[in-house]
């Protein structure tokens, strides 16, 4: 018996998309994401301050917290409680939206990323990652436009999405249902160019191929493709 998704979608569809910029009315940076029904507030800011390991240079620093509002998932998690998985999730989005960003063209300054769930339906250390580069792509305009900076030090685009096996069948963007009961789930984050930045990938039951794996990389491809296209659009970059 052949699997069907709860929402109707194709094994290879992303879940709807919703972007809404300037969320918050005093945040320098915000976005609002939202993949079916998971959704993200991210914002960014920046101040003039270094972490101490940079204090002899002339380079900045960009550095993300993550956080679940008590209520965003099925049951209310403790307030202000950072769980090892909060604290690897936010390392996750730095690492990824730096791997995009010259640092050396802030000055000594720091971008702070805050990414918090409003809702969860799975999908959101991804949605934080690709809303999160649009909160800081739109903060650096803002940042030209006001004479902090020259340019904006993007290089290159950046997104994530996730992927998985789930009775057989190969899944792109896994909402919660199907998370919790994948044979295999993975979380990929790629650049504009198609550069990986990380893979974060999981036999949660039965142990997967190469070839599986290579199937799953070029489908979270494709879906950073739509992604990254979705972000052109919102900076205004898109064809």
């Amino acid at each position: 018996m052949s699997y069907t998704r709860v929402d109707g979608r194709q094994f290879d569809e992303l879940r709807p998309i919703k972007v809404v910029k300037d969320f918050l009315k005093y945040a320098p940076s915000s976005v609002l994401i939202e993949m079916g029904e998971t959704k993200v507030l991210c914002v960014a800011s920046f101040a003039e301050e270094i972490p101490p390991f940079l204090r002899e240079t002339d380079q900045g620093w960009l550095t993300a917290e993550y956080a679940m509002l008590p209520m965003a998932a099925r049951e209310r998690s403790p307030r202000g409680r950072v769980t090892g998985r909060n604290y690897e999730i936010q390392r996750l989005i730095g690492r990824s939206i730096r791997a995009v960003v010259d640092l050396g063209a802030i000055g000594r300054r720091t971008v702070y990323v805050d990414c918090d769930v409003i809702q969860a339906d799975g999908g959101t250390r991804t949605a934080s990652i690709t809303g999160g580069f649009l909160a800081v792509a739109l903060l650096f305009e803002k940042m030209v436009a006001d004479g902090w900076i020259g340019q904006v030090p993007v290089i290159d685009y950046v997104a994530a999405i996730s992927v998985g096996i789930v009775d057989g069948e190969l899944l792109l963007d896994l909402d919660y249902e199907e998370d919790s009961r994948a044979d295999v789930d993975m979380n990929v984050v790629m650049t504009g160019s198609g550069k990986l930045v990380e893979v974060q990938g999981t036999a949660e039951k039965m142990p997967f191929g190469r070839k599986q794996m290579e199937a799953m990389l070029d489908l979270a491809g494709r879906g950073i493709e739509k992604l990254i296209s979705v972000q052109k659009d919102i900076l205004g970059e898109g064809k």
